[in-house]
């Protein structure tokens, strides 16, 4: 079975290891990736232990757990810096496997050289956008592939196409050519990283404003020996993830969709200089960023269907969503861990990509119809429309179990509460002897 992955980010390199892992033979698998090198690139993610299971379940978890932060507690917190609701978060919440806070780029260098190592160094073919793709009479598929550094298109066959190419994904492109531009919902979103001092027990994430504004800070690197760390950055410093959000000023118009777009922290920094606090400085995090980007919160609508015969989508290409509740890279790296088990359980391919679709279609609807609604951000939401003064007990703004509930709930829709994940079958596919797909 010959199988073309469109895109290298996480979900696509997640998704060729987990068909390498199932038995496909690697010289069957070929990522086509648009960048003509895979550099380090990006911010921070988090990634929830459902999905840190699936990378654990494919060898990489000692290799990931030292270029990250296992994080230990979620704190969401009012404008002035109140403590609304806090939670444990992956070992000390229960979970058999952490929750990580990482450097994007860190992930997808792992993730890469695992790929190059377990598939061969020729498996990822960048400066190689695809382009679209032709259904053919034998039920496989023709892809046209754009190379915009060495210049020319050319075109590939494969029984199967997958499109984890993004946000703005040809391959969705091509499934649905009206659909237009992401969705923006108003707001706009800076992020950058910061090597800073650790902030409270050094492995805690934080999500602070109202409903206007909003910050969220996390460390992704520990205060011992890290090789990336600048020679002038303060004494114990850590790989601080920082970003803000914050309403876009009437009559603005949504930018392009691109993480790579830098800007000045000097920009945007007076709209948040008065999150504060003594326990977190976040407009000294801004002020001497190492880098910075600016971003529309942008989404898809939900599809209908993601499979069309020999083609199917992942990742954002599928159910691009708002960052809310730490569920893009999470969802992808669990779509691939399934996706793979049904190419390897299903001998047709087409009723393979059905079934992967007839399992995470419904589940990720209604997670990116949850995030539209803030996901569990919303506590910060109701804190603020019920004590915009702010407020001097926490329990006389939520009463009785409310905000474990909606931590709860939220939790059991994306499919990562400590029970679920604990004790659900795995996603592994462990080939018979000498068989290959």
């Amino acid at each position: 079975m010959s199988i073309l992955i469109a895109g290298a980010g996480i979900g696509g390199l997640t998704t060729a290891l987990s068909l390498h892992a199932a038995g496909v033979r690697p010289g069957e698998i070929r990522l086509l990736e648009a960048v003509p090198d895979i550099r380090p690139l990006g911010v921070g993610l988090n990634i929830l232990p459902n999905a840190v299971r699936e990378l654990a379940e494919l060898g990489l978890l000692d290799e990931l757990s030292a270029v990250s932060v296992p994080t230990g507690s979620l704190g969401y917190h009012n404008r002035y810096g109140r403590l609304i609701w806090h939670e444990p978060r992956g070992l000390q919440a229960g979970y058999r496997w952490p929750q990580l806070s990482v450097h994007r780029g860190r992930l997808q260098s792992v993730l890469a050289g695992a790929v190059r190592e377990r598939l061969g160094a020729d498996a990822i073919v960048t400066d190689s956008r695809v382009e679209g793709f032709t259904p053919l009479s034998d039920g496989r598929v023709r892809v046209g592939v754009r190379h915009p550094a060495a210049g020319g298109t050319s075109q590939t066959e494969a029984d199967v196409l997958i499109g984890a190419d993004g946000i703005r994904s040809a391959v969705r492109a091509a499934l649905h050519p009206d659909e237009g531009p992401p969705r923006w919902n108003g707001l706009i979103v800076w992020r950058g990283t910061t090597w800073a001092p650790p902030f409270l027990d050094g492995s805690t994430m934080v999500i602070a404003g109202d409903d206007r504004r909003r910050a969220v800070v996390y460390p992704m690197s520990g205060p011992g020996a890290d090789p990336a760390r600048p020679a002038g950055a303060p004494p114990g410093s850590v790989l601080m993830n920082w970003a803000v959000a914050r309403a876009a000023d009437p009559g603005s118009e949504s930018e392009p969709a691109d993480w790579n777009r830098a800007v000045r922290p000097a920009d945007f920094l007076d709209a948040f200089t008065d999150l504060a606090f003594d326990w977190l400085d976040i407009p000294a995090l801004i002020r001497t960023a190492d880098e910075a980007y600016v971003y529309p919160m942008v989404d898809r609508d939900p599809l209908p269907r993601w499979t069309h015969g020999p083609v199917t989508l992942l990742g954002d290409a599928a159910h691009a969503m708002y960052p809310m509740g730490s569920n893009g890279a999470t969802q992808s790296i669990v779509d691939a861990r399934v996706l793979a088990r049904a190419l390897a359980l299903y001998e047709d391919p087409h009723a393979a990509l059905t079934a992967y679709e007839a399992e995470r279609l419904p589940a990720l609807t209604r997670i990116q119809q949850a995030a539209r609604r803030r996901g569990p951000e919303v506590v910060i939401d109701l804190a603020h429309e019920r004590a915009p003064g702010g407020f001097d007990r926490v329990q006389d703004v939520f009463p009785g179990t409310e905000l474990a509930d909606i931590s709860a709930d939220f939790a059991r829709l994306g499919g990562f509460d400590p029970d679920h994940v604990n004790h659900r079958p795995s996603h592994s596919v462990v080939p018979a002897a000498g068989a290959a797909l």
